[in-house]
């Protein structure tokens, strides 16, 4: 299996202003999530945790997870497996303090799900 991590603007503005040790935390932590993918998926899935939406997705089912680096940083990703092509996607969304996690863990799925979550408003 293909492991991929891309990284979104947020993401690239949010570690910049990370110390150094911070900063290779976080890097160290994401690359061994992604390096047992392949062969210990569960236990990757295990590292993450999924932080309820506010508005259910239609059914859906979120790909949004939470990764605790340290005590006080944690990075919101998504993982998103494509069987086809035989590869799992790592997004990273953003690196934050603990106490920002749940404002930046809204605002990440408010813009990944905001059809479906817009849907969901209006059917209300």
């Amino acid at each position: 299996m293909y492991i991929l991590i891309e990284s979104t603007r947020e993401f690239e503005k949010d570690i910049v202003l990370l110390n150094e040790d911070e900063k290779a935390t976080v890097i160290q932590k994401i690359n061994y999530c992604a390096s047992l993918f392949p062969t210990q998926k569960s236990n990757v899935y295990r590292k993450l945790r999924r932080l309820p939406l506010s508005s259910d997705l239609n059914g859906y089912e979120s790909s949004l997870y939470t990764l605790r680096i340290s005590q006080k940083l944690r990075v919101v990703l998504a993982v998103d497996e494509d069987p086809i092509f035989g590869q799992a996607i790592f997004t990273l969304f953003r690196a934050v303090q603990h106490d920002e996690l749940d404002k930046a863990y809204k605002g990440v799925a408010e813009s990944l799900y905001q059809d479906l979550l817009q849907r969901d408003r209006e059917t209300a």
